[in-house]
């Protein structure tokens, strides 16, 4: 497991592209085969990716956590961005279809993933944040997902919301997760942008053709910056830091958030007046 430790708003104004993309781009953490994760100072959260082909693949528990297993104090979100698999937590073997989410509560032991096919392998992306409490391994399905429409054709913005893991869904202790996707003709994410202060946030962009690119927007409202972000690639998300995107082609993204609170709502609005 490496470790990214994140610079401040002073230290990000003064990057280039290389250094930007150093400190808060994930490029490669979907490799066939393998399980790969990042721990990062943001709220010590945990980000990975795995694509089991072959064979099972386990969930490490790293020297860096000083904990007897992986989930002992810490609680886990599992959305499936490829094909059909499984996860399997302590014996308990759960189905996981395209856009399938799972929650793994603090306490879980083990924790396997596998694909039904090695010509089309699942590809588990991970979010993990420590967990004071201890809540119910539960599956989603994306027929399960608490559905928000937001947008407008208009302001080439209208998506679909799917809530997973929430206040009002899939209970956790600080982990918020689901994912986004677009209606036809729509590019922009997030739109108008916001900041919150109480959580940070991850995202990992998927199903962007090869070759296109999501433009995503970060850094203060006064002094923002751009990355250029490749299918299954993710951005670290400071609470100081707006996120918003557009893409030259259609694409979904996973959100996963972790900090004070879990209201979907709680935001910092930043107008689009004011940005620079």
């Amino acid at each position: 497991m490496k470790t990214r430790l994140m610079p401040s708003p002073r230290e990000t104004a003064a990057l280039d592209t290389e250094e930007l993309r150093s400190a808060f781009l994930l490029e490669d953490l979907f490799s066939p085969g393998e399980i790969r994760l990042v721990y990062t100072d943001l709220d010590r959260a945990v980000v990975g990716g795995a694509v089991p082909l072959g064979r099972t693949v386990f969930l490490p528990n790293d020297d860096a956590l000083k904990a007897e297993f992986f989930c002992q104090r810490r609680e886990l979100g599992i959305l499936n961005l490829g094909g059909a698999g499984s996860v399997t937590v302590d014996g308990t073997v759960y189905p996981m279809d395209a856009h399938d989410c799972l929650y793994v509560g603090r306490g879980s032991r083990e924790v396997a993933m596998a694909s039904a096919s090695a010509d089309a392998p699942a590809a588990f992306y991970l979010v993990s944040y420590p967990a004071h409490a201890a809540y119910p391994t539960t599956r989603a399905t994306r027929a399960d997902a608490n559905r928000v429409e937001l947008g407008s054709r208009d302001e080439a913005n209208e998506r679909t919301i799917f809530q997973y893991i929430h206040e009002n869904g899939v209970k956790s202790c600080q982990l918020v997760m689901g994912f986004t996707e677009f209606k036809s003709g729509s590019i922009w994410n997030t739109m108008p942008p916001h900041t919150h202060d109480r959580r940070s946030e991850v995202y990992c962009y998927f199903d962007v053709p090869a070759a296109h690119r999501v433009l995503h927007m970060m850094g203060e409202p006064a002094e923002t910056r751009p990355l250029w972000v490749a299918d299954r690639q993710i951005v670290l998300s400071p609470p100081w830091s707006i996120h918003c995107g557009c893409g030259t082609a259609s694409y979904r993204f996973v959100w996963a958030m972790g900090g004070e609170n879990q209201a979907f709502t709680d935001m910092d609005r930043v107008e689009i007046a004011n940005l620079r």
